[in-house]
């Protein structure tokens, strides 16, 4: 069973599924964040990931840094690209990655990432013309703004499909909505818990909240956090821009206008961002892997470049070849194409490594003598990693020897194949590897099956859960749920000493109005009250309906002096707005009992009972007032 007092994003992580940086990266966050690192301290950090350090110095020697000389250590790299580069990079590469495709099988990977790039791009140029946060903050932060989508396809791929599939035309609004339903958190959410639990600044939480928001006007007396959500906005659709398709752009276009306008960009400023966008993007695409696409023009696509076409999808696996024979690396390739094959190339084991990383083969057809890396080599590394693992190899070889045959399956060979073989016993032996290829999709899918069926298992316990704890018609925690709370509080008071309150809440006259107007007036009132006092209540603060009219409000760290405020502050609004639609012989009020911790009180029942003593006299004493519990 799970803890029911554990958040849907605490359960998230506890799976250990939601994508992460690095360890080396999120210790680059943390340090840089003091602001009192030094190069040498980085550069430090840096060499712990052998990954991270050789994908920075060639990033640092791209057209991205511009530097006519290039460098070859770590700590020259990090003087050239400085510190907050470094760090956008090494998170960017660190969850980009570990994260380039998944087992959801409707949500487009190399699309979010080709997305995320775009408007992290964007974000960076925009900000660097406009500035409210430092360019590099504004890359990293609009690079990871949507993460929480990823994460639920990484979390629940199978169920996450079922809402991708469900939601139409693309919705967000919509998809948020099977979200809530499906996980009790949307992408959003998750998204905003992701990067506070990656250390990201306040205000670039903040910014990515309100930029979702369609309806914020800028102008110079908005916040920081407004003025940069504006920018994320327009980045966000400047995204979107680049990766969907030609046919729908121009309607996206019409949208990003205004929103540039509204930042001061013209036409031209557009056409110039786009411009700077292909030429970074050319640099990060490079480095951290991600699919290059055209940067489209800012202005309506003409009538004669409209195309209907479907993109071609490619029949049978994907196969690797390597061979130093040009000759018979084209044949082999000619006969896998007649199988309808996707087939990749490579003339050393090298290549051959550079091309499984970024192509994920699923067989690799290998000759022996390959070099720099031979036969054996090559399937030793190719075995050494993780993805690496699932293919299956065969290698070719002229050798009729049988110390050789052992090396190579000893290296993690599936196959050997001696040659002049017939085409007839290659294709059987292709054929054979297919099958065991099936054979571990097959397995995959029926671990995703159970893995999906104990996922949709807990959702239906979490639903559950909430249902018990949840009052039905007002939707607010209900009775059992406000006895599970005020223990806990009542134990945190007991550890830290931090001052407990607790408020009951009665309608007056609540028993006439159901009597003369009916049950269904009076749950209209209860649902209209209980939001009225949800709205003025603290984030902190917990109401719940503890049975008819009567309410419980739990507000932890809460003094005598806050409560009767908070307590005056919760009576006066719920006085002043009265339901318009229904004629009510007397306005609609509240009484409040008030009981702070005290050492007369032995647990939180107790504190209970002192504050429904406290709401027995403000009734007494004329209803709609407080009255704060004292011993007599």
């Amino acid at each position: 069973m799970l803890n029911k007092h554990v958040t849907p994003f605490e359960e998230l992580k506890v799976s250990g599924k939601l994508p992460s940086p690095s360890g080396v990266a999120l210790e680059l966050i943390r340090l840089i964040q003091k602001g009192s690192a030094t190069v040498e301290e980085i550069a430090k950090l840096v060499q712990m990931d052998p990954a991270l350090t050789g994908r920075l110095i060639q990033f640092a020697n791209s057209a991205f840094a511009g530097a006519p000389r290039p460098v070859a250590a770590v700590i020259e790299a990090v003087m050239r690209l400085g510190a907050h580069t470094v760090r956008q990079f090494a998170l960017s590469l660190s969850v980009v990655s570990a994260n380039r495709s998944g087992a959801c099988s409707v949500f487009d990977y190399e699309g979010f990432w080709g997305s995320a790039m775009a408007r992290a791009l964007a974000a960076q140029a925009i900000s660097a013309r406009y500035r409210c946060v430092a360019p590099q903050e504004a890359f990293t932060c609009a690079l990871l703004s949507e993460i929480g989508r990823l994460a639920l396809a990484s979390v629940y791929p199978q169920e996450y499909a079922e809402c991708l599939n469900c939601t139409q035309d693309g919705s967000d609004d919509q998809l948020l909505e099977h979200e809530q339903e499906r996980f009790s958190i949307d992408h959003r959410q998750l998204s905003l818990g992701l990067l506070k639990d990656w250390g990201f600044p306040e205000v670039l939480i903040n910014a990515v909240a309100l930029h979702h928001r369609k309806d914020s006007p800028v102008s110079a007396e908005n916040s920081r956090e407004e003025r940069f959500a504006a920018q994320l906005r327009l980045a966000a659709h400047i995204g979107r821009f680049c990766v969907i398709d030609a046919k729908v752009r121009d309607a996206l276009l019409e949208e990003i206008m205004p929103m540039a306008q509204a930042l001061g960009l013209n036409q031209s400023d557009l056409n110039d961002l786009g411009n700077e966008l292909a030429q970074q993007w050319h640099a990060w695409s490079q480095v951290l892997n991600i699919r290059a696409v055209g940067i489209p023009a800012f202005a309506p696509t003409p009538a004669d470049n409209r195309s209907n076409a479907e993109p071609a999808v490619a029949a049978g696996i994907k196969i690797l070849l390597i061979n130093e024979d040009l000759r018979e690396l084209r044949l082999l390739a000619d006969k896998m194409l007649e199988q309808g094959d996707t087939v990749y190339t490579a003339r050393d084991g090298g290549e051959g490594l550079k091309l499984v990383i970024n192509e994920k083969p699923q067989m690799i057809i290998s000759d022996w003598r390959a070099s720099p890396l031979d036969g054996a080599r090559f399937c030793k590394t190719l075995r050494s990693l993780e993805f690496g693992r699932q293919i299956y190899v065969i290698l070719l070889t002229s050798v009729k020897n049988e110390e050789v045959l052992l090396q190579a399956f000893d290296a993690g060979a599936d196959d050997f194949i001696v040659n002049p073989v017939q085409d007839r016993v290659l294709a059987a032996r292709i054929h054979g590897g297919k099958r065991v290829i099936q054979l571990q999709k097959d397995l995959a899918r029926e671990q995703e099956e159970t893995r999906r069926c104990v996922s949709e298992l807990a959702i239906a316990n979490r639903r559950l859960e909430i249902m018990a704890m949840t009052d039905s018609l007002t939707n607010i925690p209900n009775r059992r749920y406000a006895f599970t709370r005020l223990d806990e509080e009542w134990a945190i008071w007991l550890r830290t000493g931090r001052p407990l309150t607790v408020m009951v809440l009665d309608l007056d006259h609540f028993k006439a109005i159901n009597d003369s107007l009916g049950h269904a007036i009076g749950d209209q009132i209860l649902v209209h009250t209980v939001k009225t006092i949800r709205a003025t209540l603290r984030s902190s603060d917990v109401v719940c309906r503890l049975g008819g009219e009567e309410f419980i409000v739990i507000a932890s760290n809460t003094d005598v002096t806050a409560a009767n405020l908070l307590a005056e502050r919760v009576r006066t609004t719920v006085e002043r707005h009265q339901i318009e639609t229904i004629n009510l012989r007397k306005p609609l009020t509240i009484s409040v009992g008030i009981a702070v911790s005290n050492a007369q009180a032995a647990n939180g029942n107790d504190l209970l009972d002192q504050a429904d003593q406290a709401l027995y006299q403000a009734k007494g004493a004329g209803r709609n007032r407080l009255q704060l519990y004292s011993r007599a």
